[in-house]
């Protein structure tokens, strides 16, 4: 008896210190919107931190989309419950410079010891979730760009070897793939969740303004004007070739979505992110031949850098000292090489600083499938130094407004309405929003 009582007094000491011991540790909420596949990636990363060291917790959630993730953190602000961290889409970065409701991450990271160069972030990354002083206001994290992804298989049947560098030569080979009995030369998406890629992408690297003063950069008095540059071209021969039957649009609603289309070889050319690329490595039929390239631009264009999708991690104010010093060990933890290799490897994004890429160039990341050619994301974004223009944009309610473009395109393609008009309407509903957008920040400006 006095033997059991001996082992039961020990376990309780044991599991007394064991307690003790978690509950010394700091723990941090850390609220993110990917879902599927890439939140099981999100909470390995955590796990990883967790793993590392005995001092902080971080506790992932998703909130099963970015949209979500922003909204449920503005609501949780609200309340006093916010995390520690949030991750928030590219397109949400305004609202949360203009909240005031953030501690700066480089305030933070010097703050809490760590000695960060922020100019090793690659420039155009940088220059979107930056100041227009350069402070790094948040941390970036998931980094995508769009691509155009082509079947070597089909492209070989029409004697090429390259994917088209220029829209004029996409012509010809979506006309070349047709009269080879292949039904979907281009499959894309004009759904709001995806005219990133056609309005955005396309007007970055042919340095064409989406609006006004830089887009946002020089004040919330912006005014869209998407509706008068080459975007305009470019949607009307998109619908010439959908009507000649070279492009396809594909969708979940419609039955296959683009990324499935290209993977089944159903269609042979899409644009999509960089970020779908292990995607499709991990789906593309048996036996098929693909790769990557960078988007068409149109013949005479001097390629510009594309923009940086994705997201990036805020650390919102409200919290103790422990808890911050815990936010930036996570932050230092995910930017280091190690982790860049990692992250790249079992998502399709990229690294989003030089020496993460140089990093994982050492160790032959791209020098054979299945992840050659997401170096092509890298040579995007770095195509030329960031313009006023190819920084990115600081528009209120983007959301929205990708939404009127999406219906002006969907109008375009039912042949409810032309091209020129049906711009012109989704830029003056576009106007709107942004002008409610200014209203509710009436007397900031922006940092």
């Amino acid at each position: 008896m006095k033997s059991l009582v001996s082992v039961a007094g020990g376990a309780i000491m044991l599991a007394a210190s064991v307690s003790g011991a978690l509950a010394d540790k700091t723990k941090v909420d850390f609220w993110f919107g990917n879902s599927g596949d890439i939140a099981k990636r999100v909470q390995d990363v955590c796990q990883h931190f967790n793993d590392s060291q005995a001092d902080y917790e971080v506790v992932c959630t998703s909130q099963n989309g970015y949209a979500n993730a922003l909204q449920n953190t503005i609501a949780a602000f609200r309340a006093n419950k916010q995390p520690t961290i949030v991750q928030v889409f590219d397109i949400g970065t305004l609202d949360l410079m203009l909240s005031g409701a953030y501690y700066p991450v480089n305030k933070l990271m010097a703050e809490n010891g760590y000695k960060v160069d922020w100019s090793n972030y690659f420039p155009g990354i940088r220059a979107y979730y930056a100041t227009s002083k350069g402070d790094m206001y948040s941390m970036p994290f998931n980094s995508s760009t769009a691509l155009l992804y082509w079947n070597q298989d089909a492209f070989k049947k029409i004697g090429k070897d390259a994917a088209p560098k220029t829209w004029e030569e996409a012509a010809e080979d979506m006309d070349a793939l047709k009269k080879a009995g292949y039904d979907c030369p281009l499959g894309i998406d004009i759904s709001s969740d995806e005219v990133w890629q056609l309005m955005e992408q396309f007007s970055a690297i042919h340095n064409q303004p989406v609006a006004t003063k830089n887009n946002g950069y020089d004040g919330l008095d912006a005014e869209l004007v998407f509706n008068k540059g080459k975007f305009v071209q470019y949607v009307t021969d998109l619908k010439k070739w959908y009507d000649a039957g070279l492009v396809k649009l594909k969708s979940k609603q419609a039955g296959e979505d683009y990324i499935t289309a290209f993977a089944a070889g159903h269609c042979q050319m899409t644009l999509t992110s960089v970020g779908d690329h292990g995607t499709i490595t991990r789906t593309a039929a048996p036996d098929m031949h693909w790769s990557v390239a960078e988007l068409p631009v149109y013949a005479g264009t001097d390629r510009k850098n594309s923009l940086v999708g994705g997201a990036s991690l805020w650390v919102l104010q409200g919290k103790s000292p422990t808890e911050y010093k815990a936010a930036a060990a996570f932050l230092n933890f995910i930017a280091q090489p190690e982790q860049a290799l990692w992250w790249s490897s079992n998502t399709g994004y990229i690294p989003v600083t030089k020496t993460g890429y140089d990093f994982m160039t050492k160790n032959g990341f791209y020098d054979k499938a299945p992840y050659k050619g997401r170096e092509y994301a890298i040579a995007s974004l770095t195509a030329s130094e960031p313009t006023p223009i190819t920084r990115g944009l600081r528009l209120g309610g983007m959301p929205q407004i990708r939404a009127e473009v999406a219906n002006a395109l969907q109008s375009i393609f039912s042949n409810q309405a032309q091209v020129q008009q049906a711009l012109d309407d989704a830029a003056s509903r576009g106007d709107a929003v942004l002008r409610r957008f200014q209203a509710t920040y009436k007397g900031k400006e922006l940092p």
